[in-house]
Parts: C-alpha cells; sequence; structure tokens
C-alpha cells in the first residue's frame, strides 16, 4: 500500500506541478492552487485541475480548489471544510509557491512579501490548521498510530544554499527547513511525520 492510497490528500500546488499520482489511489484528494487577486490561477494555466484530471483517470477521487493558502481564515477553512466533507485529512502535501527573482538591491518590498507570504506563511497556515486538527483526536483518545498522519513540505536547494538573484525565494525556503524540523518534534506525540523535500536545478 502507497503512502496515499485510500486515504485524504490535501495538497497545495505550485507553478509547475510535481507528477507524483500516477499509480497511486488516494480516496479523495483536494488539489489547491493558489489564485491571483484577479481570481486567475498563479501557474497561468490550470495546474490544479490538470493534477485532478489526471487522478481521475487513474481512477481516483479529487477536486480543485483555489482559495488563499496564505490567508489564515482561508486555510482554517480549507482544513475544516475537508474535515466535515471527507472526515478528515491524512496526508497534507506542502507545495505552494511562485516567484519574484531580483537581486536583492532591485527587490521591492511587494515582491518580497507575496513570495514570504505564499511559501512560508503558506506552509505554517495549512500546517497549523492541520496540526489543530490531529492534536484534537490525540486529545479526544485516539491513538497516535490511528492517526498516523503526515506533513510533506516543499524547501528547496535555494533554502539551504542560497541561489543568486532569488534572496526572497531563499529566505523563504530556508524558513520551510527549519519549520519542518519543529513542526516534526513537535507533531510526532500525536502520531504525525513532518517532512521536507529539497529540489535543486540540475546542473545544465
Amino acid at each position: 500500500m502507497g503512502l496515499v492510497d485510500g486515504r485524504v490528500v490535501y495538497r497545495t500546488q505550485e507553478r509547475v506541478p510535481h507528477r507524483r499520482t500516477t499509480g497511486s489511489r488516494p480516496r479523495v484528494a483536494v488539489v489547491n492552487e493558489y489564485t491571483l487577486p484577479d481570481g486567475s490561477p498563479a501557474s497561468g494555466g490550470s495546474a490544479a485541475q490538470d493534477v485532478v484530471d489526471e487522478i481521475l483517470a487513474a481512477g481516483g477521487q479529487a477536486v480543485a480548489d483555489g482559495s488563499d493558502i496564505s490567508d489564515w481564515d482561508q486555510a482554517a477553512n480549507l482544513i475544516q471544510a475537508a474535515v466535515e466533507t471527507y472526515g478528515g485529512v491524512d496526508v497534507l502535501v506542502n507545495n505552494a509557491g511562485i516567484v519574484r527573482d531580483r537581486m536583492i538591491a532591485n527587490t521591492s518590498e511587494e515582491e518580497f512579501d507575496a513570495v514570504i507570504a505564499v511559501h512560508l506563511k503558506g506552509h505554517f497556515a495549512t500546517m497549523r490548521h492541520a496540526a489543530s486538527h490531529w492534536r484534537g483526536l490525540s486529545k479526544a483518545g485516539k491513538a497516535p498510530k490511528d492517526i498516523d498522519a503526515r506533513i510533506i513540505n516543499t524547501s528547496s536547494g535555494a533554502g539551504l544554499q542560497g541561489s543568486v538573484g532569488q534572496g526572497n525565494y531563499s529566505a523563504a525556503k530556508a524558513g520551510i527547513a527549519a519549520l519542518t524540523l519543529v513542526g516534526a518534534a513537535e507533531m510526532r506525540r500525536y502520531g504525525v511525520t513532518v517532512n521536507a523535500i529539497a529540489p535543486r536545478r540540475a546542473p545544465a
């Protein structure tokens, strides 16, 4: 049985989605993609719907969602909706992100704030509300082995080693790496594992 097979998976999207759905059979996947103020997907395309279509084609269940996960209340509502509609959240995959690449001397406050909000606050907000749900289950008497939940965050090689022209992005990804370490230490008592991947560009 795979990590997501038969489970409720909540996944936030990045500009380019990681293709890892083929062969996996979640009971239901909620695929979120950050939307711009005008309501259009941040990817400029339909990354979330593409992933949903892939899961449906493989025989799974999935729905697309356009909420802003950097908004505290919207992130809370997303987790609560998953609990009320599907009975809970078993796997949270945080992969949302945008880029506003500039040298530090050229970066505006708006460009810095936007990247930090979507990457770092977006990861924190969904983690926080999911953690509250799992802690509630634990306090209600559910054993850690029965909660058995997962958080998978997306850091980056830029967050571990820095990347010229990506000061805002590198700082956000470094924060995600630290957040993952703290989350892992805090949530293991509830039966939740917290890990991160750190992709990097292949050498040319």
